[in-house]
């Protein structure tokens, strides 16, 4: 049984990143929040791929992710 964590809303606007002019959350946060290891969370988003619209998903390019890594320093290479 998972332990519940509670998440404050500034936890939450920090991990909050804009990329091609979109708000977005990285995977890597949103399975911190649900507490699943990243890989878990992508095979469900493949497994109900259905549920996410192409909107709400997208996979940063390499020029993207290099600007992530430099401008937050959360992040490694």
């Amino acid at each position: 049984m998972n332990k519940q964590i509670q998440i404050s809303e500034q936890y939450i606007t920090n991990r909050i990143y804009t990329i091609r002019g979109c708000q977005v959350t990285v995977d890597r946060d949103l399975a911190e929040m649900y507490q699943v290891e990243v890989k878990r969370l992508n095979e469900q988003v493949k497994r109900n791929i259905e549920r996410f619209p192409e909107s709400f998903r997208f996979q940063l390019s390499n020029r993207e992710k290099d600007e992530l890594v430099a401008n937050c320093d959360r992040f490694e290479t």
